[in-house]
């Protein structure tokens, strides 16, 4: 690996360097935008400085982090929420001629919020003004813009057709442009695939201010954007997206198990044969601290699953494939596609799907996360051991979400995404936390719960998920970027592709304008 890094390393530090020596101004940065933009879309109502009033309810509206509120994060000196294509070029091109480090938001839920803050000025472009979307039923697409978010996209898509649907995340307010290029799963990556594998084109603003689609930009870099984040490379604008076939019906359950039910025992039979169900169903297993009616703490395993098909169908295949769980027709419930996505995301039964409409207006908490991927079972043991970290949270859960399907039969490099075959399932570690004064205490948390996790997993490297950002797998300062750490991150997240991922960046971004802690760096390798 480290061959390769010193063709383009002296280059490198050269560019860094003078990013760096460049005096940021601001004023002459918001000076410039006018300019830039194009006359018949003014941009002035797009640009919010601290002294606009509502500059702090617009940064945050889109902080899905409460921890990031914090003094000692920098605030950025201005956000341009762009409203038209030329917002985001002038945006571009005034921040690189002023020498002002841009961060790129789309919908706020980026876990280590490196979409909005960083330590040296800056400015946030903010996406969530363009979010219109233009749905083409009889060929089943979509061109979807970066700022909508998976609600308005499901809503869209149900409401003219009741057949059609988009297999990406349960959550629906995440942006659209982050949660697709940074290659975002759902419920239905068994049966088909995750987002960057229905990308058909796009429409990306380069480093240079002009707008790209795929004819334009080449199949390397479109190749590039889809599943490493994208903000490497530039600012998404637009996806045009393949639409997925699901039955007018799906069917949905949730069955809980307490260890004291025999929990254990169920999980560790779900690690066997939950990659292997017919791809139709996915169950998602969430182990996660209860209380019980004594008071005293214990692991509640909820198992949540989605069919493509009727009730009579899944209870069959469970009762055959994993009848430990006792699923019976009267935990079933049957419903429509867009009705399921309230499901998911826990919204009581009856709820209107308006809901999926709404947008958000400040981080309910603070939280971390981080990710696994698992290749062999792990052993009750191990299990045990988790229980044991994870009863040390006042407020913890894991998602083990199963693999398989579509999943094992797409190449490794057909995208930057390479995590499909040989895993079972991927783990999400998540915790949440309302008082500042307990910032330091579940971080420490987290650190041993994964620390105990770590012989179960995959290793060398020990692979990680980008869009379930993790600042502990390595990361640079906000304005520099060492070719040696970005390999420490960029391994666990893209594997062998981050090769190619940086001689891309080499090539379209070779000064690194685009950049953040955990950003591709330029650098060739050798042929």
């Amino acid at each position: 690996m480290k061959g390769f890094i010193s063709v383009f390393i002296v280059s490198l530090l050269v560019s860094v360097s003078h990013a760096s020596a460049v005096n940021p101004d601001v004023e002459s940065f918001l000076r410039c935008l006018p300019r830039q933009a194009n006359p018949s879309s003014p941009i002035s109502g797009a640009i919010y400085t601290p002294e606009n009033p509502s500059f702090d309810s617009v940064f945050v509206s889109y902080t899905k982090n409460q921890r990031f509120l914090n003094p000692r994060f920098t605030k950025p000196l201005a956000i341009i929420a762009a409203k038209h294509e030329s917002h985001v070029q002038a945006t571009v091109v005034c921040a690189k001629n002023n020498g002002l480090q841009i961060r790129i938001r789309s919908g706020g839920h980026d876990y280590e919020g490196l979409s909005y803050i960083s330590s040296v000025p800056f400015v946030i472009l903010d996406m969530f003004n363009l979010r219109s979307i233009d749905l083409d039923v009889p060929n089943k697409t979509a061109w979807v813009q970066a700022g909508s978010t998976l609600g308005e996209l499901y809503s869209k898509i149900a409401n003219a057709s009741k057949t059609l649907a988009f297999p990406a995340g349960v959550c629906p307010t995440v942006g659209v442009g982050g949660h697709v290029s940074g290659a975002g799963y759902g419920n239905l990556i068994r049966k088909y695939g995750i987002t960057v594998d229905h990308v058909v084109d796009a429409l990306l603003v380069d480093v240079r201010g002009r707008v790209l689609n795929r004819a334009k930009m080449g199949e390397d870099l479109f190749w590039a954007i889809r599943g490493s984040g994208g903000a490497s490379f530039g600012v998404i604008l637009a996806f045009k997206i393949k639409l997925v076939t699901v039955p007018e019906t799906v069917t949905v359950f949730r069955v809980n198990k307490t260890l004291e039910q025999g929990a254990a025992n169920v999980l560790y039979k779900w690690q066997l044969v939950a990659s292997k169900l017919p791809e139709e169903l996915f169950i998602r297993a969430m182990p996660e601290v209860s209380r019980k009616s004594d008071g005293n703490r214990t692991i509640i395993v909820r198992f949540i699953a989605q069919f493509l098909g009727p009730s009579d169908k899944l209870v069959a295949i469970m009762n055959k494939k994993l009848p430990e769980l006792g699923v019976r027709v009267e935990d079933c419930v049957e419903m429509s596609w867009l009705q399921s996505t309230l499901f998911w995301d826990e919204f009581p039964a009856g709820t209107p799907t308006d809901v999926l409409l709404e947008r958000p207006t400040r981080p309910e908490n603070s939280f971390k996360s981080k990710s696994d991927y698992v290749k062999r079972p792990i052993p009750k043991e191990g299990m045990e051991k988790m229980w044991k970290s994870m009863l040390k949270f006042n407020n913890v859960w894991m998602q083990w979400n199963p693999y398989g399907g579509v999943m094992d039969r797409i190449s490794e490099t057909s995208t930057p995404f390479p995590h499909r075959k040989g895993n079972l399932f991927k783990i999400q570690y998540f915790t949440t936390w309302t008082d500042d004064n307990s910032t330091d205490t579940s971080l420490d948390l987290m650190k041993e719960l994964y620390e105990v996790a770590e012989p179960y997993v995959s290793s060398n490297p020990r692979e990680a998920f980008l869009n379930y950002r993790d600042i502990d797998v390595g990361s640079n300062p906000s304005n520099q970027t060492n070719v040696e750490e970005a390999l420490v991150y960029g391994t666990k997240y893209f594997l062998e592709n981050l090769k190619r991922l940086m001689a891309v960046k080499a090539k379209y971004d070779p000064s690194n304008f685009f950049k953040n802690e955990q950003s591709i760096p330029p650098a060739f390798t050798p042929n």
